[in-house]
C-alpha cells in the first residue's frame, strides 16, 4: 500500500498466509533491496516497510513451491478530514 502525504509517502507491504501450510523462504524484492522471511505460518500476517529509495510502483514476492507474485502498490481512497486529503 502506498499513501502519498503532503510531505512524505507512507508505504508498507502486508503479507498474509491464507493457506493451510507454512510458506517458506519468502523473498520480498523492492527493486533495490530484498527482505527475506524464513517462514510464514497459516493465518500469520507480516507488515514490512520498503527501504528508502525503493520503486513504489511494483513489488515482487517469491517463495518455495513456485510462488512468484508481482503486484502494484495500492493507494487508499482519500476521505475528507483524513491525513493527506
Amino acid at each position: 500500500m502506498r499513501e502519498d502525504q503532503t510531505l512524505f509517502t507512507n508505504s508498507r507491504i502486508m503479507l498474509t498466509n491464507i493457506g493451510k501450510l507454512p510458506v517458506t523462504h519468502v523473498v520480498v524484492d523492492y527493486g533495490i533491496k530484498n527482505d527475506t522471511i524464513q517462514s510464514i505460518n497459516p493465518g500469520e500476517k507480516i507488515s514490512l516497510s520498503p527501504p528508502e529509495g525503493s520503486n513504489l510502483n511494483l513489488v515482487r514476492i517469491m517463495a518455495d513451491k513456485g510462488i512468484n507474485i508481482t503486484t502494484a502498490y495500492r493507494t487508499p481512497i482519500k476521505m475528507p478530514g483524513m491525513m493527506g486529503s
